[in-house]
């Protein structure tokens, strides 16, 4: 192995979580030691990141809850970490997370989630609904499965004007069984588009467990379309971030589509609402199961004890100006409340009459 690379990070096949078989990606890609030290950083941030933002959630600061995604930190740090500056990604309702990987100012993030106009989006996409175009992130929609579709429409575009960028779509495990997807599913294969497309089955849609909800299989999905399809660990960044370069690789060298399952998991409730009103719907012995494989414990085996350290510090320091950026930013006028409902200074295109 050359000095300054670790070795590539391995699945055994037919291992077993919470019942759940995690198959290897058929490539390895040897990760740089930077590179290690920069995915667990990135996954050390969103995990604070979430943690904080339920204290404020607790605080009353962010009045609509949040969507954590605590404990599928490996799967936005390692697929973002795959992408160029100028690739698009499309998020889900449990977002933070990708956006903070592609590039995400947190305090304007935060402020976002707060609903302060300093946010991304001015406070008014929240936490479900926040897009950050500086980032290329286009939209976080939760209107499950919808973002399949439209980025087959970004990446029909880009393909169309030459650009190269490629689009990475994520969704949940709820969204693979919605007509929406598959129509963009349709799209991207039958006219061989620059689109990755990434779920994150984290077990369950809402409360609805997974094997309740899905006929088949997700990656059978995929397969139907003729999009290489393939079952990812998605605990270990390092083979995220493996498996995603490859269908990028795919994607921008004209291969089209791939779909890739990734097998998380979240720790806390589907909403911040489950804080409230107790749902019994998994047990404890199953959450914990899944957290002996913690995505940032297995990072941080990468990453030297001072490294680790001096990160975590700086992490700290970092949340608590975002979040005092945050909490004293100003709140939304009232009066401005209808503003953005219609588009300033739309211009057709060529030879389109209104």
């Amino acid at each position: 192995m050359p000095e300054g690379v670790v070795a590539p990070a391995k699945v055994a096949e037919g291992l077993e979580v919470a019942g759940i078989t995690a198959v290897p990606t058929s490539v390895t890609v040897p990760v740089a030691v930077a590179d290690s030290v920069e995915l667990y950083r990135t996954m050390r941030f969103i995990r604070r990141f979430e943690e904080r933002a339920i204290e404020l959630v607790r605080a009353g600061e962010i009045f609509s809850g949040i969507h954590p995604c605590i404990g599928q930190e490996a799967v936005a740090a390692g697929a973002c970490a795959a992408l160029d500056p100028g690739d698009i990604v499309l998020s889900s309702h449990r977002g933070h997370g990708h956006l903070l990987a592609k590039g995400t100012d947190p305090s304007r993030l935060m402020a976002e989630m707060a609903g302060r106009v300093t946010g991304i989006d001015k406070g008014r996409g929240g936490s479900f609904h926040p897009s950050d175009f500086t980032a290329g992130v286009y939209n976080s929609t939760g209107t499950v499965g919808h973002g399949a579709g439209i980025a087959a429409g970004i990446a029909w575009a880009a393909a169309k004007a030459g650009d190269p960028k490629v689009v990475l779509s994520f969704f949940g495990d709820g969204a693979v069984t919605q007509g929406a997807l598959l129509e963009g599913f349709n799209l991207a294969a039958l006219w061989q588009l620059p689109v990755v497309y990434v779920c994150e089955n984290n077990r369950y849609a809402t409360t609805l467990p997974v094997e309740a909800a899905v006929a088949g299989t997700i990656t059978g999905r995929g397969e139907a379309f003729g999009i290489p399809s393939s079952v990812v660990d998605g605990q270990d960044a390092e083979v995220v971030h493996a498996a995603v370069a490859e269908a990028v690789e795919r994607a921008r060298g004209g291969g089209g589509p791939s779909l890739l399952e990734m097998r998380t998991y979240r720790y806390h409730g589907h909403h911040t609402f489950e804080m409230l009103v107790r749902l019994r719907y998994r047990e404890q012995a199953e959450i914990d199961s899944w957290k002996e494989r913690d995505p940032l414990d297995i990072q941080a085996t990468r990453v030297a004890e001072a490294d680790r350290a001096r990160i975590d510090a700086q992490v700290e320091l970092d949340l608590d100006e975002v979040v005092r950026f945050a909490v004293d930013s100003p709140r939304p006028d009232p009066a401005d409340a209808t503003d953005h409902y219609h588009a300033d200074g739309f211009r057709p295109r060529p030879g389109v009459s209104l």
